[in-house]
């Protein structure tokens, strides 16, 4: 069975975040698991305080810095052959790992994402749609590609060429840099469908309007800078 690295970023996800471990283990038993706690300061670090296990690491950043500084922190412990990004919510279903990872160990990709809009799923928030389409549109003009979700969270990677990447977006930007990085290398993303469980605000989502903004400017800007 492939060794995988399972990067979890969490920030106030104490109410997730044992059963999305759990859920991990239950679909792939090899899996090394690699949390970073993003400051949280709703009693998840001590939830996760408690965990002993030894496929499970946890590091801590002291303060907020966002989804792509805990990943940048996160995948410098990668040991496994492939890396999958988590959430730490419920919203993506570790079952659809296998699925995920063959294209990449058949040899048809380096980079393989999971599409929310390919597979079954539970109803989106209207806006959160139309953003989505918008800058899977922008991003597929400026790049000359076919992508349905880049702003999934189920990315797969080789995990050396995610270490090769150096990546500056710090917050929810970081899934349009690398995205634009990955294609400005001329590899092309494999997308394959996937189950999806969508929350709302209420439920702890965490991205919003500025995000959509900070999207499109990354794509604009790292199709002309490196």
């Amino acid at each position: 069975m492939t060794k995988l690295s399972i990067l979890i970023p969490v920030y106030n996800e104490k109410n997730t975040i044992i059963e999305i471990i759990n859920q991990i283990k239950k679909s792939w038993k090899e899996a090394e698991i690699i949390i970073v706690d993003d400051a949280s300061s709703d009693g998840t670090q001590k939830i996760l305080a408690k965990i002993n296990d030894p496929k499970i690491k946890i590091f801590y950043h002291q303060k907020n810095q966002g989804k792509g500084a805990a990943l940048k922190t996160a995948i410098a412990y990668a040991s496994g052959k492939i890396t999958i990004i988590q959430d730490a919510d419920l919203e993506y279903d570790p079952k659809d790992y296998k699925s995920l990872i063959i294209p990449i160990e058949a040899g048809k990709a380096e980079v393989v994402y999971g599409s929310r809009f390919l597979g079954p799923h539970r109803n989106l928030l209207f806006w959160h749609m139309v953003g989505n389409k918008f800058i899977n549109l922008f991003a597929n003009v400026l790049y000359n590609t076919t992508l349905s979700d880049l702003e999934t969270c189920y990315k797969v990677f080789k995990t050396d060429l995610l270490k090769s990447i150096d990546w500056k977006a710090k917050r929810f930007d970081f899934e349009t840099e690398i995205t634009a990085k990955i294609l400005k290398k001329h590899l092309y993303i494999y997308e394959v469908p996937i189950s999806y469980a969508g929350r709302d605000y209420s439920q702890g989502k965490k991205i919003g309007a500025k995000d959509f903004f900070h999207a499109l400017w990354s794509l604009l800007k790292y199709r002309f800078v490196s």
